[in-house]
């Protein structure tokens, strides 16, 4: 199946908030047309995973759920949560913890469309 994969990498408040409401649009309409839609987070977005108490920041964490509860596959490098000491937080909250090399790797083996914010 073709996966289309949104790449947030980025922490200004345009792609964080832009990045994760594609995904969620995105998976309005990728089902009928045989499409699975997943996010990965990295770099400095990734840290804001585990944040609260700025509205962007909340509005990327709400829209985050909002796509877990969806069952889209959501993702961080494994790495970074253990260097922050976040690995069972991400894990608890539902998101797939791998290192960032092999995910980009299986993005290309697999012929995905990764759309970077």
């Amino acid at each position: 199946m073709p996966t289309s994969v949104i790449h947030v990498f980025h922490d200004d408040p345009d792609s964080l908030r832009t990045g994760t409401r594609l995904a969620g649009r995105l998976a309005e309409v990728a089902t009928e047309h045989g499409v699975a839609v997943e996010v990965f987070c990295f770099g400095p977005a990734q840290k804001h995973l585990t944040r609260s108490g700025d509205e962007d920041v909340d509005t990327f964490n709400a829209q985050i759920d909002a796509l877990l509860e969806q069952g889209i596959r959501v993702g961080a490098c494994v790495n970074m949560a253990r260097t922050d000491g976040v690995e069972d937080q991400l894990r608890d909250r539902g998101i797939a913890l791998h290192v960032a090399r092999d995910e980009f790797l299986r993005f290309t083996l697999d012929g995905a469309t990764v759309i970077t914010f």
